[in-house]
């Protein structure tokens, strides 16, 4: 096992600078203290209207660097500055920026150009290339976040209440979306498909499939078969199960050692107060 953690390379070498590349939310602020508790020489490159102020001003600002969403050019530039050995992409991008209001410098509008089919898949494995051609190694974005992910059985305690039958019909469902690229969630119930998850993301997803009779339903993430670890995280956080408590949700199925639960002990503690149970697959 690589030291720190099973997700970095068995060659990891801990004296080398690490460059956190951030978007939104709690995941990158979670991947900056792992990061710090080890030890490790941390850098963040961070995206104006993206990363969280807090997560910028823990950084001095010689260690920072911000940018506008589409500057590839400079995020290179930014990781040679630093004298990146690796780096770590952890956080969401608005998706609408991806592809309106987007600021691409020369750099990024010659690869976009070049790119046959414009997604979050794509675009953000354009970068993956740029990123590892200047000799810099990106990580698998789990790494460091071990003890975060999801687990095998029932992570909240008691019985899951979901018959064996409707979850595997669920996982079936999921993955068979992830094949298809069409997204990596669903909601079911009793072997009926209440709701995939698309563009709208996971939230809108579970809203909508709340408004259709709800007990007994399954929510179930899972993970593509292609899954690109270094910037497709599928994450599971407080706001989720919030959302899943204002849909009348009750079950919630993640692919263990794949999903992401954010803040997992939080996460965990407040589940079993609103008696919406986690299940690992």
């Amino acid at each position: 096992m690589a030291p720190f953690s099973a997700y970095l390379p068995k060659d990891f070498q801990a004296h080398r600078t690490l460059v956190l590349i951030a978007g939104q939310g709690v995941y990158p602020k979670l991947l900056a203290q792992a990061a710090r508790t080890a030890g490790l020489s941390l850098r963040l490159v961070g995206f104006e209207d993206e990363t969280p102020a807090d997560l910028v001003a823990s950084f001095a600002p010689t260690d920072r660097r911000m940018l506008k969403v589409g500057q590839l050019g400079h995020l290179l530039e930014a990781l040679q500055d630093f004298g990146a050995g690796y780096a770590l992409m952890a956080g969401q991008i608005t998706p609408r920026r991806l592809f309106k209001g987007l600021h691409p410098d020369f750099k990024a509008a010659r690869i976009l150009f070049g790119l046959k089919r414009r997604n979050a898949e794509t675009i953000f494995g354009a970068i993956a290339r740029e990123i590892e051609a200047i000799g810099v190694h990106l990580l698998d974005a789990r790494a460091l976040l071990d003890e975060h992910l999801a687990t095998s059985g029932c992570m909240t305690g008691k019985r899951f209440p979901i018959e064996d039958e409707y979850l595997s019909h669920g996982i079936q469902i999921a993955r068979e979306c992830a094949r298809l690229d069409i997204g990596q969630g669903c909601v079911v119930r009793g072997g009926t498909v209440l709701a995939v998850e698309a563009f709208e993301g996971t939230d809108e997803m579970l809203l909508r499939a709340g408004s259709f009779k709800c007990d007994g339903a399954l929510f179930v993430k899972t993970v593509k078969l292609r899954q690109d670890w270094r910037f497709d995280v599928p994450c599971f956080g407080l706001r989720t199960l919030e959302t899943m408590k204002a849909a009348h949700l009750q079950a919630v199925a993640l692919e263990a050692g794949k999903v992401l639960i954010l803040e997992k002990p939080a996460v965990l503690k407040q589940a079993r107060s609103w008696g919406i149970s986690l299940f690992g697959f």
